[in-house]
């Protein structure tokens, strides 16, 4: 398996940007598909964006295309996820985890997890 910390999470106001990173390590990083999901409190952990193993193809959930865009860097072993015109409505935890099924969107589909990093958009 493949260890997955995060980064970059934040106090932002409404309308601003942020960009999370997620680097991993003790795998072969280029072996993976990577996503980023996000909980809530008191909600279930959901999609937000992923990303195949090149970079090549990424995919959003609705809510957040045009807004967020994924990338990855394969030579440092990360993923960023940037973040823009940001609503209150982002306000999560946001987790990246890795997973060796194309497309996947379900977190059970993902072997593994980070630790999370909060973001916190205020009105």
């Amino acid at each position: 398996q493949v260890q997955l910390v995060e980064s970059g999470g934040g106090l932002v106001q409404a309308g601003g940007s942020l960009s999370l990173s997620c680097a991993a390590s003790g795998s072969t990083f280029s072996s993976y598909n990577m996503g980023w999901f996000r909980q809530a409190p008191g909600k279930e952990r959901d999609f937000v964006a992923g990303i195949t193993r090149s970079g090549g193809v990424t995919f959003y959930t609705d809510s957040v295309k045009g807004r967020f865009t994924l990338s990855r860097d394969n030579a440092k072993n990360t993923v960023y996820l940037h973040m823009n015109s940001l609503k209150p409505g982002d306000t999560a935890v946001y987790y990246c985890a890795a997973t060796t099924y194309y497309g996947a969107r379900d977190t059970s589909l993902y072997d593994s997890w980070g630790q999370g990093t909060q973001v916190t958009v205020s009105s």
